[in-house]
């Protein structure tokens, strides 16, 4: 199976500091949408796993979360393509949940949900260190793009975990990944 588990916030929309809380204030990043649909039209099933603290902080409900995410897919399908599954953790920091990036439990949880083992190998695509550190935690190939707050984290002291391939946004994900050879 060709999966692959992509960051919302700051990999495909606008990332805000006061976070996305209405259908409104979800803004796609330039290229993101033509590089979801290009990356199902060649066979990739497509994850979204995002921390979505807002509604444990209770700045946005669950009604509100399926409509931002319903605007997602739509566009995507509008652009030819097909996002499998939105994976979300609701929980607020202070919480101390396992679903939580940096925590792993999320990714787990798409794993069982697709029938694997483990992610060894999958790619995840993130915007911050926390992306890639659940993701380095199953043992998925790691991506940082440079959109959101991957410009602050390649800026950043802390040093990103060894492999980190590093694009400039989601359609250079996308190009990188789409120029692989099979089976690599």
């Amino acid at each position: 199976m060709k999966l692959l588990v992509i960051d919302r916030d700051g990999v495909i929309n606008e990332d805000r500091d006061d976070y996305v809380k209405s259908p409104d204030e979800w803004v796609a990043l330039p290229g993101s949408i033509e590089a979801l649909a290009r990356l199902h039209r060649e066979g990739w099933r497509v994850v979204v796993a995002t921390n979505q603290s807002g509604l444990g902080r209770g700045l946005f409900d669950m009604s509100t979360l399926n409509a931002i995410h319903l605007k997602l897919q739509r566009a995507v399908h509008a652009a030819g393509g097909r996002i499998d599954a939105i994976f979300f953790c609701p929980h607020a920091p202070e919480d101390h949940c396992d679903c939580r990036k940096p925590r792993p439990g999320l990714l787990r949880d798409i794993a069982r949900r697709f029938g694997l083992d483990d992610l060894r190998g999958v790619p995840m695509v993130g915007d911050s260190v926390r992306d890639l550190q659940a993701a380095q935690a199953v043992g998925c190939q790691l991506h940082l793009v440079r959109s959101g707050k991957g410009e602050r984290a390649l800026a950043a002291q802390t040093p990103l975990p060894q492999g980190t391939l590093v694009h400039d946004d989601l359609a250079g994900f996308a190009d990188w990944l789409l120029a692989q050879p099979a089976g690599s």
